[in-house]
């Protein structure tokens, strides 16, 4: 084993037995991850890169994370791909982009920082190649390659390139914002990754509203791409400390998009950011994002590593133009310990329904029909005395699907949330509520019927929070329920 492999190793052993820390999702060693970047099949495997510090568990001093997987579920910790240079276009941090494969020449587009981050004429676009391992990368002597936003142009934001291939030209999405007006995505062109030139705005939002979805006033991380037969932007909507991420999907034509649908991602809003995407060998439209954390920043500095990578997403494009998002199947040979029950019938007559097999990482599958329900759920890393849970419920009133983190730790942790996230979810007429529940530690990913998602955290404080019931408020009948112990993607865990 390699001194790098050895050190991840080490550091990975020494934080295993932190109970928050999720076992089943990616996450580095220790320290801090933001943004997945740059995710890339090459030769067969999958390599994810990611905004990574490697010193502290805080955002700080942005390098390139870097790790590789066979399967989308096992990998393995590469050294770092990315460190800002000293005098650079980047020195004070290598941020998001993207990866592409430029004739066989594995190459990175992403975003330098030299100066105050918070000013759009800081942030600039920068270029590294690599050998065919993609483990030493050179950068660029003509970085930055897109040194300033357009000119003249009032811009709130210029970071995050995307970049693809139209014939004989590369194509370049940024993420930005124009004063005053809203997001936008700003296009480029050019023929060798090098020499660009600004074309106009792929799209312009609205930051007060856009069929009653905020989309913010910068859009960062945009992912531009076909997925059927209409085009699909995704985006985080960001506005200072308010974010979450948006798609639209719509009409591409002459390089302009026009989008025809509008739709929240993830109802969990920050805690699914950055969003990235990927199209394998398979012909798979793959979606990455960021869960952050949800307690204090001594919190996070204490427990000695803070975010991780949501669980991969495979995106399908439904006729009525929303997104079907599941999580890829490879994920099912993490399963384990079994369980299958059906035909529960539940009413508020009698107590909660509680579920022989528990555990702190499950994977949990329910069809259940409403019947005359007013809200059913299932409740999670709940205390055998019920001090503390977490309830994921379908509202059949107010069509409403959730997770109710109110009851979910006993920490006293001022930025542990203790809320309600929820978002419009309504059944067709004889349509079954379809979920699929993953719970990690600290992490809580929901599917449901096929298009809505919701991703949270939540801390319990107790040990022995590990038990898992379901509930009604009226009456339901839950035609079937499987429930896995998901075993961990690490080998000291």
């Amino acid at each position: 084993m390699n001194s790098f492999a050895a050190k991840a190793r080490r550091q990975r052993e020494r934080l295993a037995a932190d109970q928050h820390r999720p076992r089943y999702h990616f996450l580095p060693p220790a320290n801090w991850m933001n943004d997945p970047n740059g995710v890339i099949e090459w030769n067969g495997r999958y390599h994810l890169f990611y905004q990574h510090n490697p010193q502290g568990a805080v955002w700080d001093n942005m390098h390139w994370g870097h790790a590789v997987s066979d399967d989308l579920v096992h990998w393995a910790d590469q050294p770092i791909a990315l460190s800002p240079t000293i005098g650079g276009a980047d020195e004070d941090g290598c941020w998001s982009g993207c990866a592409v494969d430029n004739n066989g020449v594995p190459t990175l587009l992403y975003t330098g920082v030299q100066g105050d981050w918070t000013l759009p004429q800081n942030q600039r676009v920068c270029v590294a190649t690599a050998d065919d391992d993609l483990i030493l990368w050179e950068k660029h002597p003509a970085n930055p390659v897109i040194a300033h936003p357009p000119a003249g142009m009032r811009v709130t934001g210029f970071r995050d390139p995307s970049v693809w291939r139209e014939d004989e030209l590369w194509i370049m999405a940024i993420g930005a914002g124009i004063r005053d007006i809203g997001g936008a995505v700003l296009l480029y062109r050019s023929v060798d990754l090098i020499n660009w030139e600004y074309m106009h705005p792929l799209c312009v939002g609205d930051k007060q509203d856009t069929e009653n979805v905020w989309t913010g006033s910068v859009w960062e991380v945009p992912q531009f791409f076909p997925l059927g037969d209409k085009h699909v932007l995704i985006f985080t909507a960001w506005d200072g400390e308010q974010l979450y991420t948006v798609y639209f999907s719509g009409r591409y034509h002459e390089h302009r998009f026009v989008p025809e649908a509008v739709h929240k991602l993830d109802f969990g809003d920050r805690h699914f950011c950055a969003p990235y995407t990927m199209m394998d060998s398979q012909g798979r439209r793959i979606l990455w994002g960021w869960i952050g954390e949800d307690r204090s920043v001594a919190a996070q500095q204490a427990a000695g590593w803070s975010g991780l990578m949501a669980l991969p997403r495979e995106l399908r494009l439904r006729a009525d133009g929303r997104l079907a998002i599941n999580p890829v199947e490879e994920i099912n040979s993490l399963r384990g310990a079994y369980q299958r029950l059906s035909d529960i019938e539940l009413s508020a007559d009698s107590s909660d329904f509680d579920i022989d097999l528990r555990g702190a990482a499950l994977e949990i599958a329910a069809e259940i029909d409403p019947a005359n329900a007013e809200e059913i759920g299932v409740k999670v890393r709940c205390s055998p005395d019920r001090e503390e849970e977490t309830r994921i419920f379908y509202d059949a009133v107010r069509k409403r699907l959730g997770v109710d983190r109110r009851r979910a730790t006993l920490f006293q942790d001022s930025r542990v949330s203790a809320d309600v996230q929820a978002g419009e979810f309504e059944l067709s007429p004889g349509e079954k509520l379809r979920l699929r529940i993953f719970v990690d530690c600290s992490v809580i990913e929901v599917y449901a019927n096929d298009h809505a998602c919701i991703t949270s955290r939540v801390y319990p404080s107790r040990p022995d929070s590990t038990c898992l019931r379901l509930y009604v408020r009226g009456q339901a009948r839950v035609n079937s329920l499987e429930i896995w112990r998901l075993r961990s993607i690490w080998p000291s865990a």
